[in-house]
């Protein structure tokens, strides 16, 4: 049977863990389950982290979005219901190319050294608790879901759940409320922005045959 999760705060900032990762790349290819043998005791919450890097610059690196997002779903769904996360072998095992992914997370260094001094317990009955963590894990699940739809040809489809999903992982292994609330607030804005879209899209098919 699976093992509970018992969220404890973690020993050092995600910038860290960041830096330790990256010294630790060492192949042409690397996969989540390197990256989450990397982090080892660090957490399901900073794997998360991590995952949304590389949608918060403008580069595109090919599978990433399915695969990152695929994790981010799964591990979200294990915080929901309390238990360790099944991750597929589609998920975890793909091949995805190091000289691409290392200098977006390099740059994910630099931004996250910038917000980690702001990064402190706060409003902790955000983060504290059985109901709460569930809460959250959905919230963080959505945000997942909203990363992974194929929408990349619109602007910031990816960039502001990845920012969500960054807040709140980061909000949540570091107890900071503040951060827990930015990332609700940006799954919504974020849930906002899709839809005035698809109402767009349909208000648009909607004029087409009086045009023709």
């Amino acid at each position: 049977m699976s093992k509970g999760i018992e969220f404890e705060d973690t020993r050092m900032c995600t910038s860290d863990v960041l830096v330790q990762v990256l010294q630790n790349i060492k192949t042409e290819q690397i996969t989540l389950r390197d990256i989450m043998s990397l982090l080892g005791e660090q957490g399901l919450l900073l794997i998360c982290a991590l995952m949304s890097l590389p949608f918060l610059f403008p580069v595109s690196i090919p599978g990433v979005s399915t695969v990152f997002g695929a994790g981010i779903v799964l591990i979200a769904f294990a915080i929901t219901i309390n238990r360790l996360p099944w991750l597929p072998a589609f998920v975890v095992d793909k091949n995805l190319e190091a000289r691409k992914l290392i200098p977006v997370l390099e740059r994910g260094v630099k931004f996250l050294r910038r917000i980690d001094r702001y990064i402190k317990p706060r409003l902790t009955a955000l983060t504290t608790g059985a109901l709460i963590n569930r809460l959250n894990g959905l919230a963080l699940m959505t945000s997942g879901i909203l990363l992974m739809l194929p929408l990349s040809f619109i602007p910031f489809s990816n960039t502001i759940p990845g920012v969500a999903i960054l807040m709140l992982s980061s909000g949540i292994s570091q107890r900071d409320g503040l951060l827990v609330i930015l990332g609700y607030l940006l799954m919504v804005a974020t849930m906002l922005y899709f839809s005035a879209i698809a109402y767009a899209a349909y208000m648009a098919g909607q004029a087409l045959p009086l045009l023709g």
